[in-house]
C-alpha cells in the first residue's frame, strides 16, 4: 500500500470514471406517461420490502434528470450507465411501444451528450413488465423473444447517439434471488428448478445482441456479477461444495456467454428447449464483458451441527438442505450491508477471468465496484481525459470502461472431485481458515 508520502498509482490513459443507476430505483413516476407496472412494483405492493417502501417516487430522476445530469457533469463523470425501464417502453411486455416512454430516454441521451457524458444504457435491470411476470416471467422462452423486440425498439431510437450498450444486469441475481430463493421479485422459491430462468435470460441476451447489431448499435456487452469462491476447509466434501457453488453462481453464466457451452453436461441437461441450438445465439461475439464485483464467498460442506454455517447472508435467508454452506469471512472492514470489504478480490477475480477465457473473451471491464453505505458518500468521479466532442460518438477505449483487467499472478486453485471445475475455471478455491 502506498504511504501518505508516496504518489498513488495512475490510472491508464482512456480510463473512464462514471456513475450508474437503475430505472426502478431512481426514476419514480411509476404511472406517468403510459408506463406499466413491473414485477418489482407488485412485489413491493405485496409488502415484501422490509420497511414497506416502494419505488413509486424513487429519487425523482424521471422528472429531475436535467438536474442530475448537471450534477454528474460537475463531478467530472465521463460516462453514465442508466437502465431503460422495459415497462415504460413496452408496458405490456409485448405489443405496441409506448412513445412517451421512449421519448424520455431520447431526451436523457440528448442531455448527457450535451454535457459531454457518454450514455451507456442497460436494457434490463430486473424490472420485468408485470404481464410477462404473471405469465411465468423468465421461466418462459417467450419472455426472451419479447425482450429482443423491446431491445430493437430502444436501439432503433437511440443507437445513433449511444456508443455503449449492455443487455442485462446481473442475471445470476435474478435467477438465484428472484426465482430460486424468493427474496427478490418475482418472489418464487424454486431452488434448482429455477435454472430455466438462467437459460432464458442468457438467450434473451443473445437475441438482444443480434437486435442491437441489426439496429446499428456500437459496442455491445453484458454486466454479470462474479465472486471469487474460497473453499472453507480441506476435505473433498468442502471442495465439492465450493465447486458446486462456483458453478451455480459463476460458470453457469460466464461459460455459455464466453465459451458457448454450459460448465458440464449435467447442467446442460437441466436447461429447457433446444439447448444445442440456443448456445451459439447466447455466445454472440461481445465487445466487452462487464463484471460487477462485491466480495469473495467462503463456501464449504454443511456442518453436521450447522456450527459456523450462515443461515442468512446480507438479509437473505439460506434454505435448509443445500449441498453447500456459506461461511463468514474474517475482514477488518464491512459495509453497512455486512459484506466483507476485500479490495484485492477484484484483482483476483479479473486476473482469473482473463487467464481462463483469454481464448474466447473480449476485453473485460469492471462495471460496478463500491460499498453500500447509509447516508454518506465514498468517493467521486475524476475529470475525464476524453475529448468532449467525441464522447457520444467515438469508439470506447478497449478494456477501459471504468475498470480494467490488472496484471498479476493466477489464482491458486485446489484439486479434488468437484474442484476440477474451479481448477479449470477462473474462480479460486483457495482453502481459507
Amino acid at each position: 500500500m502506498p504511504t501518505p508520502s508516496e504518489p498513488l498509482p495512475a490510472f491508464p490513459p482512456g480510463f473512464l470514471w462514471g456513475a450508474a443507476a437503475s430505472a426502478f430505483q431512481t426514476e419514480g413516476a411509476a404511472a406517468a406517461g403510459g408506463k406499466g407496472p413491473s414485477g418489482w412494483d407488485a412485489f413491493a405492493a405485496a409488502g415484501r420490502i422490509r420497511d414497506g417502501a416502494d419505488a413509486s417516487r424513487g429519487t425523482g430522476f424521471h422528472d429531475r434528470y436535467r438536474e442530475d445530469v448537471a450534477l454528474l457533469a460537475g463531478l467530472g463523470a465521463d460516462v453514465f450507465r442508466f437502465s431503460v425501464s422495459w415497462p415504460r417502453v413496452v408496458p405490456g411486455g409485448s405489443g405496441p411501444v409506448n412513445t412517451p416512454g421512449l421519448d424520455f430516454y431520447d431526451r436523457l441521451v440528448d442531455e448527457l451528450c450535451a454535457h459531454g457524458i457518454m450514455p451507456a444504457p442497460t436494457l434490463y435491470h430486473w424490472d420485468t413488465p408485470l404481464p410477462l411476470d404473471e405469465a411465468g416471467g423468465w421461466l418462459r422462452r417467450d419472455t426472451a423473444e419479447r425482450f429482443a423486440e423491446y431491445a430493437a425498439a430502444v436501439a432503433g431510437r437511440l443507437a445513433d447517439r449511444v456508443p455503449l450498450w449492455m443487455t442485462l444486469n446481473e442475471p445470476a441475481e435474478v435467477t438465484l434471488l428472484g426465482y430460486a430463493l424468493g427474496e427478490h421479485a418475482p418472489g418464487r422459491r424454486l431452488l434448482f428448478d429455477a435454472l430455466p430462468a438462467a437459460h432464458h435470460q442468457l438467450l434473451a441476451h443473445g437475441l438482444a445482441v443480434q437486435a442491437l447489431r441489426a439496429a446499428g448499435a456500437g459496442q455491445v456487452g453484458i454486466a454479470v456479477s462474479h465472486s471469487p469462491v474460497w473453499t472453507a476447509g480441506d476435505t473433498d466434501e468442502d471442495r465439492f461444495a465450493a465447486g458446486l457453488y462456483d458453478t451455480l453462481t459463476n460458470h453457469l453464466f460466464s461459460d455459455p456467454l464466453l465459451t458457448g457451452a454450459y460448465p458440464d453436461e449435467d447442467v446442460a441437461a437441466l436447461m429447457p428447449g433446444p439447448v444445442a441450438e440456443d448456445l451459439p445465439v447466447i455466445a454472440q461475439p461481445l465487445d466487452f464483458y462487464g463484471v460487477n464485483y462485491y466480495h469473495p464467498m467462503l463456501v464449504g460442506a454443511p456442518a453436521q451441527d450447522a456450527g459456523g454455517d450462515l443461515d442468512s447472508f446480507a438479509g437473505v435467508g439460506m434454505p435448509e438442505g443445500l449441498p453447500f454452506a456459506l461461511r463468514d469471512i474474517d475482514a477488518p472492514e464491512r459495509t453497512d450491508f455486512g459484506w466483507p470489504v476485500v479490495p484485492d478480490g477484484l484483482r483476483e477475480l479479473l486476473v482469473g477471468l482473463r487467464d481462463a477465457t483469454a481464448h474466447a473473451c473480449r476485453p473485460s471491464s469492471s462495471r460496478r465496484t463500491g460499498a453500500p453505505t447509509r447516508g454518506r458518500t465514498t468517493g467521486g468521479a475524476s475529470p475525464s481525459s476524453t475529448p468532449t466532442s467525441a464522447r457520444c460518438t467515438a469508439p470506447l477505449p478497449r478494456a477501459s470502461t471504468y475498470g480494467a483487467t490488472s496484471p498479476g499472478p493466477s489464482p491458486t486453485t485446489s484439486s479434488g472431485p468437484r474442484a476440477r471445475r474451479s481448477a479449470s475455471g477462473w474462480s479460486t478455491s483457495t482453502t481459507r481458515p
